[in-house]
């Protein structure tokens, strides 16, 4: 069981189960240490483990109010559905729906087009590799990579790429990148563990792309420090400048226990966490595209997990992407509602969405542009058959906007990862629609 627990709790952490509550945020943090698991007497597991399709309507993670609760929307479509008789306009519908759901995200103003400075620029691995960062108006400023290929010439496709989120908000960028053969060890195993090894971002850069990967909101650079909040919400721990395991473990300790304080201030500012995740990946998509060396007509975007939910976001919402891969992160509101939300972040819920487009019409609002969704099987982090269904809402929006061809959703074995036939399949679909 201990083995179980850890190895749930390992994976699940990637989109933020530490936020879920007090016993599972402990079994994510001590998830290294088994005896304080059985001492503690932390949740059962098992069931989470077990990709199992939830077939008895009484049982549900709240209890006899799932069936109520479900009840509410199951038996209609969501009001701004593509699917619904009354929308027979593609352009028409998507306008509409748009607007909508950008009503409900109530994405912040956080000003134009930033000045971008760049820190350090250096040649490894075949790359052109920059450390840039920019400053909003919030905060301390974004940090940010930028990669592509040495000696490139002239204007390339590009990728703007999301990193994971992975129970670790002390890093980033650096998750999904690699710019010396000096690398810490916990990037390297978090490399290891859902990426095969590889830091994807540089190895599509490789194939010719300009690549920018953003530190998200609350992550990295843009992370909420320590002692930039009073003294009684830091649970007794104190802010600390050293890069050990050891302080880094305790900074995402609190970091996860932190999540539904900044959920609910964020709330009570009129605005909603994807929205700010949104508001500063378009920032961050606005700083690409102006660059000289890229082709803003051949942009794509895509990432794992949590990255995988701020590609929803951006590939539904922003035109310009022209190609995306959504990469672990596709179900439907019915498997977060009734099975999932507890292995979820705060970041993944838009209040009142769910009445006018289930989860994957999000994604769908890019129709009929290239999307690519990868899934793994055997994901804890959803159920299968709503992954499916998923699929199925998708496949029924591109086909009646008659491009049932530019989509496509793949199944993988194993659990919930990005690995390197993953990562083949995703690479190519960028150069099938971007190098054209």
């Amino acid at each position: 069981m201990p083995n179980k627990r850890r190895e749930f709790l390992k994976l699940a952490s990637l989109t933020g189960i530490s936020v879920a509550g007090g016993n599972i945020l402990n079994g994510y943090a001590s998830h290294n240490n088994p005896e304080k698991n059985q001492k503690n007497n932390l949740i059962n597991t098992t069931a989470a483990v077990s990709n199992t399709d939830y077939t008895n309507n009484d049982i549900s993670i709240i209890g006899l109010y799932g069936s109520w609760a479900n009840s509410l929307n199951e038996t209609k479509l969501p009001s701004f559905s593509f699917r619904r008789e009354e929308w027979k306009n593609l352009e028409s519908w998507r306008n509409s729906a748009k607007q909508r759901l950008t009503e409900r995200l109530a994405i912040p103003d956080i000003g134009g087009l930033p000045k971008v400075t760049v820190k350090k620029q250096y040649a490894y691995d075949g790359l052109h590799i920059e450390e840039v960062t920019w400053q909003l108006p919030y905060g301390r400023a974004t940090e940010a990579i930028l990669l592509k290929p040495l000696n490139a010439k002239g204007k390339l496709p590009a990728v703007l790429a999301f990193h994971d989120h992975g129970g670790n908000k002390y890093f980033g960028c650096k998750k999904i990148t690699k710019t010396s053969d000096d690398q810490l060890a916990l990037m390297k195993e978090h490399r290891e563990v859902y990426y095969s090894g590889f830091a994807w971002a540089n190895e599509i850069a490789k194939r010719g792309y300009v690549v920018l990967v953003p530190d998200a909101f609350t992550f990295g650079s843009r992370r909420v420090m320590l002692q930039d909040v009073p003294e009684r919400i830091r649970n007794g721990r104190k802010a600390e400048n050293t890069e050990t395991p050891e302080n880094i473990k305790a900074y995402n300790d609190w970091a996860g226990e932190h999540e539904h304080v900044m959920a609910k201030s964020l709330f009570c500012a009129g605005t909603t966490w994807p929205a700010v995740f949104f508001a500063e990946d378009r920032k961050a998509l606005d700083i690409l595209c102006a660059r000289e060396d890229v082709d803003a007509s051949k942009v794509g975007c895509g990432g794992l997990s949590g990255g995988g939910i701020r590609t929803v976001f951006m590939a539904g919402l922003d035109p310009r992407i022209k190609c995306t891969v959504d990469v672990g992160f596709m179900t439907t509101w019915k498997d977060f509602l009734l099975n999932k939300s507890f292995t979820h972040t705060w970041m993944t819920y838009v209040p009142l969405l769910p009445n006018e487009l289930d989860f994957p019409e999000i994604l769908g609002l890019r129709a009929p542009l290239p999307t690519l969704v990868l899934n793994n099987s055997e994901d804890q982090l959803y159920t299968l058959p709503e992954m499916n269904r998923a699929e199925n809402i998708l496949t029924e929006v591109f086909k009646k906007a008659g491009a049932e061809g530019n989509f496509k959703c793949s199944y993988y074995p194993g659990p919930h990862k990005f690995d390197s036939q993953m990562q083949i399949e995703a690479f190519n679909w960028f150069d099938r629609w971007l190098k054209a």
